[in-house]
């Protein structure tokens, strides 16, 4: 199957039982921007579209009267996908500008950002354009208590919308908004309630645009550091209250004062629930060997994977320092690493990587980088012993 010039952006809408997905899914259908949007829906969805289907195009898919295009799941993902791409390059289909996937409520994330990034095939025609998460104000810390979904489906979001603040209180809210950041502090968290929770733009989230035709990157680096910045004020606001917070965790949080080699960029996000959560970010201010990066990412990938929920970097590589690799993976599964034209305007022409585990100590994945990148510590093992390890498998080219 060949691919269209640039990748499709997929994005994923995701969310507990009740959060409102589908309310929020058809609210979006309605911008006119939204026009050429094929939709992906579960067969378990709890409520769907809404009834302004039109005509019927093929067995599951159907034409909205909106312009836009919805099939539901009955069988695997990526044959879905397969398929948009093979109707539109025959001219069965219109072409289409994005792409919404509406998981189950029960739905782990994961597996679903898999099959967008791990087929190699898929991958060429589609792009991850981000995770929104929705969650009810309500029920919302009941329900990341009692379900690891749940869990998930926030750590690993891009953007939070809170939907029901009008039938919650004032302590829900509060309680429900201080449960989003412990799990993820970089996450931008939008009112479900307000018109911008209602236009396609809540969808475009991820490292690339491809409309553009340049990368997105730019927007997240900045995302990425206003998030944390409000994070810190969070916690320093917090510890003011809070006697039993670690504020140790965070002396060396935020900020740029990291200006030798190999500056670390801390995020500790103490899960209080035990579900054992971290956010965290690697800074380096030299250019890395291309093999050590493939091979940091091999071992973490290929041993520690399940733990690994999600990681984006822009990585700065000394056979070309002035076009960066963009990395972006769920556990196990990496998007085909992409070298950019040039850095993004405005970004600092250094390494970052932002990581979320889930039981994966900060310290060990900071040790095994430190390691990959010549910086060995006192009783750790250096880049040669490493190498030798069987788990760490090239599987990645730059």
């Amino acid at each position: 199957m060949s691919s269209p010039r640039q990748p499709i952006p997929v994005s994923i809408l995701t969310g507990f039982l009740g959060a409102g997905k589908s309310t929020l899914l058809n609210r979006i259908l309605k911008d006119p921007a939204a026009s050429d949007t094929a939709v992906i829906i579960n067969e378990f969805g709890e409520v769907g579209i809404d009834n302004f289907l039109v005509e019927s195009s093929g067995d599951t898919l159907l034409e909205l009267s909106n312009g836009c295009l919805c099939c539901t799941v009955r069988g695997e993902l990526v044959e879905t996908l397969a398929s948009l791409v093979d109707q539109i390059q025959t001219g069965r289909l219109k072409p289409i500008r994005r792409v919404v996937i509406e998981t189950t409520g029960l739905a782990d994330p994961a597996p679903v950002m898999q099959a967008v990034m791990g087929n190699p095939v898929i991958a060429q025609s589609f792009s991850l354009d981000g995770v929104v998460t929705v969650v009810d104000a309500v029920h919302g810390v009941s329900t990341i208590q009692r379900h690891p979904e749940a869990v998930k489906q926030v750590a690993v979001a891009d953007r939070l919308v809170l939907t029901k603040k009008t039938l919650a209180d004032a302590a829900a809210i509060s309680a429900v908004l201080r449960r989003l950041n412990d799990l993820n502090p970089r996450a931008q968290i939008l009112d479900g309630d307000l018109p911008a929770a209602s236009t396609i733009d809540l969808l475009v989230n991820g490292l690339y645009d491809p409309e553009s035709k340049v990368p997105d990157v730019a927007r997240w680096l900045q995302e990425e550091r206003e998030h944390g910045d409000e994070h810190h004020d969070h916690h320093e606001h917090e510890h003011d209250h809070d006697h039993d917070h670690d504020h140790g965790d965070h002396a060396h949080e935020h900020g740029h004062g990291h200006e030798h080699g190999h500056g670390h960029h801390h995020h500790h996000d103490v899960n209080r629930h035990g579900a054992d959560i971290r956010s965290f970010s690697i800074l380096h201010d030299e250019p890395i060997d291309p093999l050590a990066v493939e091979m940091f990412v091999d071992l973490l990938r290929s041993a520690h994977g399940d733990k690994l929920l999600r990681m984006k970097a822009i990585v700065q590589l000394s056979d070309n320092p002035e076009r960066p690799l963009v990395l972006h993976g769920v556990q196990s599964i990496f998007h085909p690493p992409q070298r950019l034209a040039g850095w993004p305007e405005g970004a600092e022409r250094r390494t970052r990587m932002v990581l979320i585990t889930q039981g994966l100590p900060e310290e060990f994945v900071q040790d095994l980088f430190a390691a990959f990148t010549g910086q060995p510590k006192i009783d750790r093992p250096d880049r040669a012993a490493l190498e030798d390890n069987p788990l760490a498998v090239p599987g990645m080219r730059f």
